[in-house]
Protein backbone atom coordinates (compact mmCIF):
# COMPACT_ATOMS: atom_id res chain seq x y z
CA UNK A 1 0.00 0.00 0.00
CA UNK A 2 2.89 2.50 1.19
CA UNK A 3 4.21 1.85 -2.87
CA UNK A 4 1.23 3.16 -3.86
CA UNK A 5 1.01 6.08 -2.01
CA UNK A 6 2.22 8.45 -4.74
CA UNK A 7 0.68 7.19 -7.28
CA UNK A 8 -3.02 7.79 -5.77
CA UNK A 9 -1.52 11.17 -4.24
CA UNK A 10 -0.62 12.06 -7.83
CA UNK A 11 -4.11 11.14 -9.48
CA UNK A 12 -5.74 12.88 -6.45
CA UNK A 13 -3.75 16.04 -6.66
CA UNK A 14 -4.13 16.12 -11.04
CA UNK A 15 -8.41 15.67 -10.07
CA UNK A 16 -7.87 18.80 -7.85
CA UNK A 17 -5.84 20.75 -10.13
CA UNK A 18 -8.59 19.88 -12.99
CA UNK A 19 -11.21 20.93 -11.21
CA UNK A 20 -9.71 24.39 -10.30
CA UNK A 21 -8.77 24.67 -13.76
CA UNK A 22 -12.32 24.30 -14.79
CA UNK A 23 -13.50 26.81 -12.17
CA UNK A 24 -11.31 29.45 -13.29
CA UNK A 25 -12.00 28.48 -17.25
CA UNK A 26 -15.74 28.82 -16.64
CA UNK A 27 -14.87 32.04 -14.32
CA UNK A 28 -13.37 33.96 -17.14
CA UNK A 29 -15.11 32.73 -19.90
CA UNK A 30 -18.01 34.31 -17.95
CA UNK A 31 -16.84 37.78 -17.65
CA UNK A 32 -15.15 37.73 -21.09
CA UNK A 33 -17.48 36.91 -22.96
CA UNK A 34 -21.12 37.38 -25.35
CA UNK A 35 -23.22 35.15 -27.26
CA UNK A 36 -22.32 35.32 -31.09
CA UNK A 37 -25.58 37.83 -32.99
CA UNK A 38 -24.14 36.86 -36.60
CA UNK A 39 -27.14 36.23 -39.22
CA UNK A 40 -24.83 34.74 -41.74
CA UNK A 41 -23.36 32.35 -39.18
CA UNK A 42 -26.85 32.18 -37.57
CA UNK A 43 -28.03 30.39 -40.56
CA UNK A 44 -25.47 27.65 -40.96
CA UNK A 45 -25.69 26.96 -37.31
CA UNK A 46 -29.58 26.19 -37.76
CA UNK A 47 -28.79 23.46 -40.64
CA UNK A 48 -26.49 22.34 -38.29
CA UNK A 49 -29.17 22.15 -35.25
CA UNK A 50 -31.66 20.93 -37.70
CA UNK A 51 -29.29 17.78 -38.23
CA UNK A 52 -28.83 17.47 -34.71
CA UNK A 53 -32.31 17.77 -33.84
CA UNK A 54 -32.23 20.32 -31.94
CA UNK A 55 -33.89 23.57 -31.09
CA UNK A 56 -30.33 25.76 -31.60
CA UNK A 57 -26.76 25.90 -31.66
CA UNK A 58 -25.17 28.71 -29.07
CA UNK A 59 -21.96 30.14 -29.73
CA UNK A 60 -20.40 32.56 -27.54
CA UNK A 61 -17.44 35.07 -28.27
CA UNK A 62 -14.45 35.00 -26.13
CA UNK A 63 -12.81 38.35 -26.00
CA UNK A 64 -9.58 37.67 -26.49
CA UNK A 65 -7.29 38.17 -29.61
CA UNK A 66 -5.77 34.98 -30.57
CA UNK A 67 -7.44 33.13 -33.37
CA UNK A 68 -8.70 30.04 -31.77
CA UNK A 69 -12.39 28.22 -31.00
CA UNK A 70 -13.06 26.00 -27.80
CA UNK A 71 -15.22 23.42 -26.32
CA UNK A 72 -15.90 24.63 -22.65
CA UNK A 73 -16.08 22.06 -19.66
CA UNK A 74 -19.71 23.42 -19.27
CA UNK A 75 -20.39 22.51 -23.24
CA UNK A 76 -20.53 25.60 -24.72
CA UNK A 77 -18.67 26.52 -27.60
CA UNK A 78 -16.75 29.63 -27.91
CA UNK A 79 -14.60 31.32 -30.77
CA UNK A 80 -12.48 34.31 -29.86
CA UNK A 81 -13.05 37.96 -30.65
CA UNK A 82 -9.52 37.46 -32.70
CA UNK A 83 -11.37 34.73 -34.89
CA UNK A 84 -14.39 36.59 -35.39
CA UNK A 85 -12.47 39.41 -36.48
CA UNK A 86 -10.85 37.27 -39.11
CA UNK A 87 -13.67 36.51 -40.65
CA UNK A 88 -15.57 40.12 -40.47
CA UNK A 89 -12.20 40.86 -42.74
CA UNK A 90 -13.09 38.68 -45.05
CA UNK A 91 -10.22 36.09 -44.28
CA UNK A 92 -12.50 33.19 -43.36
CA UNK A 93 -15.82 32.36 -44.87
CA UNK A 94 -18.72 31.81 -42.88
CA UNK A 95 -18.67 27.90 -44.00
CA UNK A 96 -15.13 28.19 -42.83
CA UNK A 97 -16.28 29.01 -39.40
CA UNK A 98 -18.91 27.15 -39.16
CA UNK A 99 -16.41 24.09 -39.59
CA UNK A 100 -14.74 25.08 -36.48
CA UNK A 101 -17.99 25.48 -34.74
CA UNK A 102 -19.23 21.47 -35.92
CA UNK A 103 -15.65 20.57 -34.83
CA UNK A 104 -15.62 22.30 -31.22
CA UNK A 105 -19.36 20.56 -30.80
CA UNK A 106 -17.44 16.92 -31.59
CA UNK A 107 -15.40 17.55 -28.59
CA UNK A 108 -18.41 18.58 -26.42
CA UNK A 109 -20.93 15.46 -28.48
CA UNK A 110 -17.56 12.79 -27.80
CA UNK A 111 -17.30 13.56 -24.19
CA UNK A 112 -13.34 14.81 -24.42
CA UNK A 113 -13.80 16.99 -21.61
CA UNK A 114 -14.40 14.35 -19.05
CA UNK A 115 -11.89 12.15 -20.80
CA UNK A 116 -9.12 15.05 -20.98
CA UNK A 117 -10.00 14.74 -16.93
CA UNK A 118 -9.54 10.99 -17.11
CA UNK A 119 -6.35 11.27 -18.86
CA UNK A 120 -4.48 14.26 -17.35
CA UNK A 121 -5.31 11.90 -13.41
CA UNK A 122 -3.63 8.88 -15.70
CA UNK A 123 -0.63 10.83 -17.44
CA UNK A 124 0.56 12.45 -13.56
CA UNK A 125 0.14 8.38 -11.86
CA UNK A 126 2.54 7.41 -15.11
CA UNK A 127 5.06 10.38 -14.64
CA UNK A 128 4.94 9.38 -10.90
CA UNK A 129 5.73 5.56 -11.65
CA UNK A 130 8.55 6.44 -14.26
CA UNK A 131 10.47 9.34 -11.92
CA UNK A 132 10.08 6.53 -9.16
CA UNK A 133 11.32 3.55 -11.58
CA UNK A 134 14.16 5.77 -13.79
CA UNK A 135 15.25 8.01 -11.12
CA UNK A 136 16.75 5.31 -9.68
CA UNK A 137 18.05 4.02 -12.77
CA UNK A 138 19.54 7.64 -13.96
CA UNK A 139 19.44 9.78 -11.12
CA UNK A 140 19.45 13.48 -12.03
CA UNK A 141 17.94 12.64 -15.61
CA UNK A 142 14.94 10.46 -14.57
CA UNK A 143 12.63 13.69 -13.71
CA UNK A 144 13.66 14.94 -17.28
CA UNK A 145 13.14 11.69 -19.16
CA UNK A 146 9.59 10.95 -17.08
CA UNK A 147 8.47 14.18 -17.73
CA UNK A 148 9.34 13.98 -21.65
CA UNK A 149 7.47 10.79 -22.29
CA UNK A 150 4.36 11.85 -20.32
CA UNK A 151 4.11 15.00 -22.52
CA UNK A 152 4.54 12.22 -25.68
CA UNK A 153 1.50 10.60 -24.11
CA UNK A 154 -0.69 13.51 -23.80
CA UNK A 155 -0.02 14.63 -27.40
CA UNK A 156 -0.62 11.56 -28.96
CA UNK A 157 -4.11 11.12 -26.70
CA UNK A 158 -4.91 14.95 -27.82
CA UNK A 159 -4.25 14.18 -31.39
CA UNK A 160 -6.74 11.24 -30.76
CA UNK A 161 -9.20 13.46 -29.67
CA UNK A 162 -8.72 16.25 -32.43
CA UNK A 163 -9.17 13.40 -35.26
CA UNK A 164 -12.49 12.36 -33.23
CA UNK A 165 -13.75 15.84 -33.60
CA UNK A 166 -12.59 16.20 -37.45
CA UNK A 167 -14.74 13.14 -38.25
CA UNK A 168 -17.26 14.21 -36.28
CA UNK A 169 -17.75 17.68 -37.84
CA UNK A 170 -17.55 16.25 -41.31
CA UNK A 171 -20.86 13.87 -41.03
CA UNK A 172 -22.53 16.89 -39.29
CA UNK A 173 -21.67 18.79 -42.04
CA UNK A 174 -22.40 16.52 -44.50
CA UNK A 175 -25.63 15.96 -42.85
CA UNK A 176 -26.58 19.32 -42.54
CA UNK A 177 -25.64 20.31 -46.36
CA UNK A 178 -22.58 22.28 -46.08
CA UNK A 179 -20.36 20.24 -47.09
CA UNK A 180 -16.83 19.31 -46.01
CA UNK A 181 -14.84 21.80 -48.44
CA UNK A 182 -14.99 24.29 -46.11
CA UNK A 183 -13.37 22.25 -43.34
CA UNK A 184 -10.66 21.14 -45.96
CA UNK A 185 -10.10 25.28 -46.60
CA UNK A 186 -10.08 26.18 -42.78
CA UNK A 187 -7.57 23.96 -42.01
CA UNK A 188 -5.40 24.87 -45.03
CA UNK A 189 -5.51 28.87 -43.79
CA UNK A 190 -5.15 28.30 -40.13
CA UNK A 191 -1.72 27.80 -39.95
CA UNK A 192 -1.30 31.26 -41.41
CA UNK A 193 -3.69 32.77 -39.45
CA UNK A 194 -2.39 31.13 -36.10
CA UNK A 195 1.04 32.02 -36.93
CA UNK A 196 1.98 28.56 -36.14
CA UNK A 197 4.94 26.78 -36.93
CA UNK A 198 4.32 23.18 -36.97
CA UNK A 199 5.86 22.31 -40.17
CA UNK A 200 8.79 20.83 -39.48
CA UNK A 201 8.37 19.61 -36.23
CA UNK A 202 7.54 15.65 -35.92
CA UNK A 203 4.15 14.43 -35.68
CA UNK A 204 4.63 12.61 -32.28
CA UNK A 205 5.59 15.76 -30.53
CA UNK A 206 2.40 17.74 -31.49
CA UNK A 207 -0.88 18.03 -29.71
CA UNK A 208 -2.84 18.62 -33.14
CA UNK A 209 -2.09 16.58 -36.27
CA UNK A 210 -0.75 18.09 -38.96
CA UNK A 211 -2.49 19.81 -41.58
CA UNK A 212 -2.27 17.16 -44.86
CA UNK A 213 -2.84 14.38 -42.37
CA UNK A 214 -6.00 15.62 -40.93
CA UNK A 215 -7.13 16.65 -44.50
CA UNK A 216 -6.47 12.67 -45.64
CA UNK A 217 -8.59 11.57 -42.88
CA UNK A 218 -11.36 13.85 -43.66
CA UNK A 219 -10.90 12.87 -47.44
CA UNK A 220 -11.04 8.88 -46.64
CA UNK A 221 -13.76 9.31 -44.27
CA UNK A 222 -16.05 10.53 -47.34
CA UNK A 223 -14.84 8.06 -49.47
CA UNK A 224 -16.06 5.49 -46.50
CA UNK A 225 -19.66 7.43 -45.73
CA UNK A 226 -20.31 8.70 -49.35
CA UNK A 227 -18.80 5.60 -51.50
CA UNK A 228 -16.71 9.17 -53.84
Amino acid sequence: MLKLTPILLAILYALAMYRVSIWRTKRKLDTQSTELADRDLKELTDRMADALEVKRIPVHIYEISPVNGLAAPDGRIFLTRGFYEKYRSGQVSAEEMSSVIAHELGHVALGHAKRRMIDFSGQNAVRTVLIMVLGRIVPGLGVMIANGLASLLAARLSRQDEYEADAYASALLIKSGIGTAAQKSMFRKLEALTGGAGGSTPAWLLSHPKTDERIAAIEANEKKWLGA
